[in-house]
């Protein structure tokens, strides 16, 4: 699974992990990606979404109707 969010967009972020005797290696640092499954009723099917927590919490907040407008706005696939 790719650690993106379809609605956020939200991707990992890089950096350094950095040892006790201060050496650097390179890291990453996903966001918290969950896939969920919300009944689309628009549509009479369901729909599976690759959602960050914040994602899921904008969905809760906004709508399933609203949120596969967003992503599809954005030029994703629903």
């Amino acid at each position: 699974m790719s650690a993106h969010c379809q609605l956020t967009g939200a991707k990992p972020g890089f950096g350094n992990q950095i040892s006790h005797s201060h050496r650097r290696t390179s890291r990453r640092f996903d966001p918290n990606i969950q896939r969920k499954r919300y009944w689309l009723a628009g549509e009479s099917r369901y729909v599976r979404l690759t959602l960050s927590a914040k994602g899921i919490k904008t969905v809760d907040s906004i709508g399933v109707e609203a949120a596969v407008a967003r992503i599809r706005a954005r030029g994703g696939k629903v």
